[in-house]
């Protein structure tokens, strides 16, 4: 069953919308997720973008199956506030970005460790509005744009969500970030025509470039 996803907290203005996903855009995910497995007796071989399969256990060299995966998933999510760090400039970057836009967070995770991860984002001075949810991101999107005639944008790791956002949102301008990992190596590809930044410099640039075509 869908969960039912509350809204009411995100309260936009009049002015444009900028979304940006958490993991592996904001805070480092992956990297930090290794360590935590090492902890754990298991290490990540990146031989496909994909959890299960490629976690192993680091005695036996054996996979894990999928539920202990997904518990590993929980407790790292449980212990995020301890491992995980922001991206070099993003703190700047987003805090110039709300001068002239609204700034919301949507991160795809069990809505029960919203608390963990606000605790996180507000320690490091990220506090802008969380969505926690694991249903797709662009109905979340349609929903909080609501049609308004005023520029939005979407930042997200993940190729699935950008398309998922462009297809719900044809006038969203939706922008690729991702850590040049081994893992994310192996990542499907955005279709052609989705802009990557290369980092939080440069997804500045393409955004305040975005908003400027709009207002022009």
């Amino acid at each position: 069953m869908s969960e039912i996803l509350d809204l009411s907290h995100v309260r936009l203005g009049d002015r444009p919308l900028v979304v940006c996903d958490i993991d592996d855009v904001v805070l480092h995910f992956v990297a930090p997720f290794q360590d935590f497995l090492r902890g754990e007796g298991h290490e990540l071989l990146p031989r496909s973008f994909r959890l299960t399969g490629n976690i192993v256990s680091i005695e036996t060299q054996l996979a894990l199956e999928h539920p202990d995966v997904r518990r590993l998933i929980e407790a790292f999510f449980e212990a995020q506030e301890n491992w995980q760090i922001p991206f070099d400039f993003v703190v700047q970057t987003l805090d110039a970005l709300s001068k002239d836009a609204d700034v919301v967070f949507l991160t795809a995770m069990p809505p029960r460790y919203q608390e963990h991860r606000r605790r996180l984002l507000d320690r490091i001075g990220l506090t802008f509005p969380l969505i926690a949810s694991e249903e797709p991101k662009g109905p979340i999107m349609q929903r909080l744009h609501d049609g308004r005639p005023l520029p939005c944008v979407f930042i997200d790791d993940m190729a699935h969500n950008l398309h998922s956002v462009r297809d719900h949102v044809a006038e969203c301008f939706v922008l690729h970030m991702m850590p040049d990992s081994p893992l994310h190596l192996l990542a499907p590809k955005p279709d052609d025509g989705i802009i990557r930044a290369t980092d939080w410099g440069h997804a500045a640039e393409l955004i305040y470039t975005h908003i400027q075509s709009k207002a022009a």
